[in-house]
């Protein structure tokens, strides 16, 4: 669930190969570059409120969990910002309900990838907000984002805590900073619905979720709090992250390695995990607009973890799709899952 992860030399290169291929497939599934219009060149503000609302829950332990993720709901500001990318629109930018005291990682960051008609004019469109992988570099969210945007979906790919815009120079977060990232990253990508809503042309009753790898975790465990969300998207990622972490090989064997530097070990890393498990809250998931996309041949996250997942969750098969594939080469299917993804949430402004 955290930032310093990282995969062999070899299997980066194959993966980056794939990363290209899929990237030029995106033009065949429709739209054009999102800097067909200038970005935004001076900082506009936006007025917000909280929509977190969790309905009461029978369980106890699904109590415990809501009362340690949520927070009171108050207004706040959003700002729209000058980014220095041209492919993207602006930085949405807006504090965050957990801070953990590191200022300027509390101040979330955004990337926009607007949707735009053929004169290069911002159109009212859904929305979505992206939560990216475990790498630096934020690649794979970034694609996501300008493959939704390509299907005409607003994106919005959120910078997870210490990520990007969010990390000061230099800085290393350290075990002070390992519980409260954790549970940072999930009120943030919540506190992101309403900060998007916000913003012009997002048809604010349409906006909805997707993650991937670490960024589906956080993205399982978000859906959980509330239905925030009009529909979520969840690509390999899964449930029971302690004994993920405990039995995993490559990034679970690193992560479990770092934790245990920084004290986590035995009960408290099992402590740990389980205040941010997905699964304590997936029976509040909604099963008829949450989509799981698992790997057969996951070696990062094992099937049976998001198996674990689905069956909490009580999803179908028709909302748990499997794809024949691992950790990593599961991206070839990643022009038609956007493509069907999208249509989900468009057709949900349709009905």
């Amino acid at each position: 669930m955290l930032h310093f992860l990282r995969v062999s030399a070899a299997v980066r290169c194959s993966y980056w190969i794939m990363v290209l291929a899929v990237s030029g497939c995106l033009f065949l599934i429709g739209g054009t570059s999102p800097a067909a219009e200038g970005p935004v060149s001076k900082v506009q503000k936006f007025a917000a409120r909280d929509t977190l609302a969790p309905q009461p829950d029978e369980l106890a332990d699904a109590r415990d969990c809501l009362e340690y993720l949520t927070w009171k709901p108050t207004n706040f500001e959003v700002t729209l910002e000058p980014a220095n990318d041209t492919e993207i629109q602006g930085y949405v930018r807006f504090p965050s309900p957990k801070p953990n005291g590191v200022e300027q990682n509390d101040r979330v960051a955004l990337e926009w990838y607007a949707v735009k008609d053929d004169e290069g004019r911002i159109v009212d469109a859904p929305a979505v907000v992206v939560v990216h992988e475990s790498g630096s570099g934020m690649e794979v969210g970034r694609l996501f984002a300008k493959a939704f945007h390509a299907q005409k979906v607003h994106a919005f790919m959120i910078q997870l805590p210490f990520y990007g815009l969010r990390r000061p120079q230099g800085f290393r977060p350290d075990g002070r900073h390992v519980e409260s990232t954790m549970r940072q990253g999930i009120a943030d990508v919540r506190r992101a619905r309403d900060a998007v809503a916000a913003i012009p042309h997002v048809i604010a009753s349409n906006i909805a979720l997707q993650g991937t790898s670490l960024g589906g975790f956080v993205a399982s465990t978000t859906a959980g709090l509330d239905r925030g969300f009009q529909s979520v998207h969840i690509m390999v990622a899964g449930g029971d992250l302690y004994n993920l972490v405990l039995n995993g090989q490559r990034e679970a064997g690193k992560l479990r390695e770092m934790l245990a530097e920084a004290g986590y070990t035995g009960e408290k890393l099992r402590d740990l995990f389980t205040k941010v498990e997905p699964l304590r809250l997936a029976h509040r998931l909604d099963p008829g607009t949450t989509w799981m996309y698992s790997a057969t041949r996951d070696q990062v996250v094992p099937p049976i973890h998001a198996v674990k997942l689905a069956e909490a969750a009580k999803l179908s098969d028709e909302h748990h799709i499997r794809l024949l594939a691992d950790h990593y080469t599961g991206i070839i299917y990643m022009p038609v899952i956007v493509e069907g993804m999208s249509r989900n949430i468009l057709g949900h402004s349709a009905r």
